[in-house]
């Protein structure tokens, strides 16, 4: 199955363009587009993780006992003595 690709102008910070190039002279990747794509890929998977860790941690709030200690206890604690 072939995936219709559609072109994209995107600027790179000069130390990015480097890294790029420098994962096509390694030889792993073929092309720069390569390179992006297997970001992208990897930025997916990271972020559905983190919002799925996020999403159980909030549940375990939600789920868990009530607390004692008021709003304001806990801004009181924040601040420098």
């Amino acid at each position: 199955m072939l995936l219709k690709l559609k072109k994209m102008n995107i600027s790179f910070t000069k130390k990015q363009e480097e890294y790029i190039a420098k994962q096509v002279a390694s030889g792993e990747y073929q092309n720069n587009s390569e390179v992006i794509r297997d970001a992208l890929r990897l930025h997916e998977i990271y972020r559905d993780k983190v919002i799925a860790d996020l999403r159980a941690e909030i549940e375990k709030g939600w789920n868990g006992p009530d607390s004692d200690i008021s709003v304001a206890d806990i801004i009181a604690a924040r601040k420098p003595a």
